[in-house]
């Protein structure tokens, strides 16, 4: 059973990859079409996958040439890419308790569980 539960986990975790992944080109993608600045930077830049783009420190334009609310999802959806690679996807950053799937098909760069997110926010009020 345990073992059947990790193979399922390790399958949801490789879509929500795949899903993170696809939603950082399509932003990227926007921002080529509704930027000039932006298209200049990608265009001059070698060839690459567009997922690699936000990664790399192109210049300021590049930031200014985006919504700031695309950038805090790019930054979002980098920062959860990165705790797959870490292995540790899916973990609340507060109390260490997984987070349910559902939350994270609803919020793939969710960092905390709902207990943990609402308590948080009852602070910051």
């Amino acid at each position: 059973m345990a073992k059947n539960q990790a193979a399922k986990e390790r399958e949801f975790i490789v879509k929500m990859e795949k899903f993170l992944a696809d939603q950082k080109r399509e932003i990227i993608s926007n921002l080529v079409v509704s930027s000039e600045d932006f298209k200049e930077i990608v265009e001059g830049m070698d060839p690459k996958d567009f997922a690699d783009v936000a990664s790399d420190d192109i210049d300021r334009k590049m930031i200014e040439a985006m919504g700031s609310q695309e950038v805090k999802r790019l930054g979002m959806i980098d920062a959860a890419l990165t705790r797959i690679k870490q292995g540790k996807y899916g973990l609340c950053m507060k109390c260490g308790k997984k987070i349910p799937n559902e939350r994270l098909e609803a919020l793939p760069y969710a960092l905390m569980c709902i207990e943990c997110k609402t308590a948080e926010e009852k602070r910051n009020r």
